[in-house]
């Protein structure tokens, strides 16, 4: 399985080394000093699994894509590991797949590979299709970098163009860049032993809805040995700060849209976001994944690098 492949360790962290990109029969693979680290998968809305941990643990809920995690719950078959969709795109449910139109994100072509001593970085492109048309055309670009020993950083970059006319995105909590955490990780569940920060010092069940820099995950991983798993906001990304759908069963979620549903007494309606035909709106966001504490994974000054 996936998660037992993930092997660049010797004792404990990983030793920085080459990443080198090869493309797969359903997306694109990336590999670290020769061992698996994770791949894109090109699928009804495109995902990268799993989210490695320097200690050898996938550090995300393994199921759809795996089903023999013990003890993990096989609920929202559409939150796999780290992914990017919205609820709302002209109507449309591109994060759920329920409702009109069949939406699916589909897969067109990768270009632009760079593999470097201690990073690599692939780009897609996409269309957000639905009711056989074309909503959005997306060009996506994910890189990865190894900050050192215990630290990757998977930064996604998205450029949403509308394409084919005026694209609206609709207020809903049901979006946008997202992962969810493994069972240990989480508050809620039988294995559950971890904890949510911001970084407004709020904890756990305050952290949702709330406008922040960054949100992150800690707590033990599968091993049993400490992680955290972090998601940074850019200053340039839409209405920065955004708001945080950070759940206790494991999901994290940064939406720039979803005012009505994560702020009280604000109208329906409130976060809608229409772009205008042929504009293009981006959206940057850094994925950080510790093997160690809060305090090393040194949250403030990734965000702080992240935002020049």
């Amino acid at each position: 399985m996936l998660r037992r492949l993930i092997g660049v360790v010797s004792g404990f962290g990983a030793v920085a080394g080459a990443m080198e990109v090869a493309k797969t029969p359903d997306g694109m693979e990336v590999k670290e000093n020769g061992h698996f680290l994770t791949a894109y998968h090109a699928g009804r809305v495109p995902y990268l699994y799993p989210l490695p941990s320097s200690s050898g643990a996938n550090l995300a809920r393994h199921w759809p894509i795996e089903d023999d995690a013990e003890g993990e719950e096989h609920d929202h078959p559409h939150h796999r590991s780290m992914w990017l969709s919205h609820g709302a795109v002209n109507g449309f449910d591109f994060w759920a797949w329920t409702g009109k139109g069949e939406p699916q994100i589909k897969h067109l072509r990768t270009h632009d590979v760079k593999e470097e001593a201690d990073g690599a970085a692939f780009t897609v492109d996409l269309e957000w299709i639905a009711d056989g048309h074309r909503q959005l055309a997306e060009t996506r670009t994910y890189q990865f970098h190894r900050a050192d020993p215990e630290t990757l950083w998977i930064d996604l970059t998205s450029r949403l163009k509308a394409s084919d006319g005026e694209v609206k995105f609709g207020d809903t909590k049901e979006g946008t860049c997202a992962l969810r955490v493994d069972r240990t990780l989480r508050l809620k569940g039988p294995m559950a032993k971890g904890g949510i920060l911001d970084s407004e010092g709020r904890k756990d069940d305050q952290c949702w809805g709330k406008r922040s820099k960054w949100v992150a995950f800690v707590g033990p991983d599968e091993q049993g040995e400490p992680a955290v798993v972090a998601m940074f906001d850019h200053p340039d990304n839409l209405r920065f700060p955004g708001w945080w759908h950070a759940r206790d069963y494991g999901l994290l979620a940064a939406n720039p849209f979803g005012i009505h549903d994560f702020e009280k007494g604000k109208a329906p309606g409130s976060g809608d976001f229409v772009l205008k035909n042929g504009d293009t709106l981006t959206l940057r966001y850094r994925i950080l994944l510790h093997h160690g504490t809060p305090q090393g994974a040194k949250l403030g000054a990734c965000w702080e690098d992240f935002s020049k």
